[in-house]
């Protein structure tokens, strides 16, 4: 299935406009450097709904978070949602946190927990979820904490043996291209190990024959619809085919899977762009 969007018109499409005009360092008085605030992706909360309607308490676990502007509208636009979010980047997760620290949101320190991983080389944590609780298909937890634990912090769990027992939701939004082909398969069986039953995995990535395809030099393509852009980070177009097949058999339910085509204008130069996302909601079994 394909949505096709109306004409959208902006100065930049936003995904260019991040590229060419990255956010610059601003002053506030009275503070060092700070980064200004990123596009947010506002659109997620229209299209995931479940991240605004959500019981209390609930966990996502957002893979690939960069600058926060994932996070950022989902927190606030939900004050029941607990975020953590992890990038290969230190440098990264730190300005993400500098940027939302700024923002504020209520409670924010004890709702956006950032840390250090790559998940296409190697597992989370075991404080998201450890081996027993793998074991057990993440077995559903009645609260936030351990009984008896007056804990906001669920990191902190870390320090007696425990995990947080798994998430409700899990984003690979704009995240999956960049992981080589032949790690996807593992790298979304992780993913589907730290869901707990019934836990939703929310997707959003670049479609095959989008506009950044379609402008990769003959030299630059490394492998089927796998190229590399001039950073040296790897970046796939999907189908909705190849997409399905890795889901379904790393073990989740189809529940949505769609293209999403939208012709954006970029009124500096009077240029039409094509875009070509795809959209994805999967769902771990309850049993």
């Amino acid at each position: 299935m394909t949505r096709f969007c109306d004409t959208i018109c902006f100065p930049l499409s936003p995904p260019i406009a991040l590229l060419l005009f990255p956010p610059k360092p601003i002053q506030t008085p009275g503070s060092a450097f700070t980064f200004a605030t990123p596009l947010e992706r506002r659109y997620l909360l229209k299209e995931f709904p479940e991240l605004v309607s959500c019981k209390k308490c609930s966990k996502l676990l957002e893979v690939g978070c960069g600058n926060g502007s994932t996070a950022l509208p989902i927190l606030r636009g939900n004050e029941n949602i607990v975020v953590y979010a992890c990038d290969c980047s230190t440098e990264t997760l730190d300005r993400a946190k500098e940027i939302l620290n700024c923002t504020g949101i209520a409670s924010v320190n004890d709702r956006f927990h950032p840390f250090c991983c790559d998940f296409s080389i190697s597992k989370f944590p075991t404080l998201l979820a450890c081996n027993s609780c793998r074991e057990n298909t993440l077995k559903l937890q009645p609260s936030c904490t351990t009984p008896g634990s007056q804990a906001t912090d669920s990191f902190a769990l870390a320090e007696s043996g425990c995990c947080i027992g798994g998430f409700d939701f899990l984003t690979l939004i704009f995240t999956l291209s960049a992981v080589p082909l032949q790690r996807m398969p593992a790298s979304i069986r992780e993913c589907f190990m730290v869901l707990k039953p019934g836990g939703l995995l929310f997707f959003r990535d670049y479609g095959l024959y989008d506009m950044t395809m379609l402008r990769f030099r003959p030299d630059q393509r490394v492998g089927f619809r796998e190229y590399v852009r001039l950073d040296g980070t790897r970046s796939y177009f999907f189908c909705l085919n190849t997409l399905r097949d890795l889901f379904v058999t790393a073990g989740f339910i189809e529940l949505e899977l769609e293209y999403c085509c939208v012709r954006s204008s970029n009124r500096r130069n009077g240029k039409s762009m094509e875009r070509v996302w795809v959209h994805g909601k999967f769902q771990k079994p309850v049993s």
